[in-house]
């Protein structure tokens, strides 16, 4: 991987919807040759994915948490059940050492929809809760 390949990287981070004629521009290269670049930094599994970034308060999820999870004995797999039916508050789930086993980043769409997530999560785990005030 040389320097044309990390800028490549770069410029894909920023925008991964960019032609492959503008990305050759940008990295002084033409549209065929960014093209063979990223399709072999693809194979090579340096780029994985692509994916987008959604606004989440313009789809109406307006509280933004942090959740740490702490799961003692043999928890974690009815944790995991659950988060998975949980999915549509859950941007993350990181799995952690340190203080905690997980932590959740979550948007929930208002206070009621907050507070039963954490009764249920309660049922598998013990937690704290941290609120962004302002991202």
């Amino acid at each position: 991987m040389d320097q044309t390949d990390k800028r490549i990287i770069e410029e894909l981070s920023r925008n991964s919807r960019i032609t492959m004629k503008e990305l050759g521009e940008r990295v002084h290269l033409t549209g065929p040759a960014a093209t063979a670049r990223v399709e072999k930094l693809e194979d090579n599994g340096i780029i994985e994915g692509y994916s987008i970034k959604v606004n989440q308060t313009k789809l109406g999820c307006f509280i933004y948490t942090f959740i740490n999870i702490y799961i003692e004995g043999t928890h974690h797999y009815s944790y995991l059940s659950f988060i998975q039916t949980k999915n549509h508050y859950i941007i993350n789930n990181y799995k952690i050492s340190g203080d905690g086993c997980y932590l959740l980043e979550c948007r929930f769409p208002n206070n009621e929809a907050l507070e039963q997530f954490l009764t249920e999560l309660n049922k598998y785990a013990n937690y704290k809760l941290s609120i962004v005030i302002n991202k």
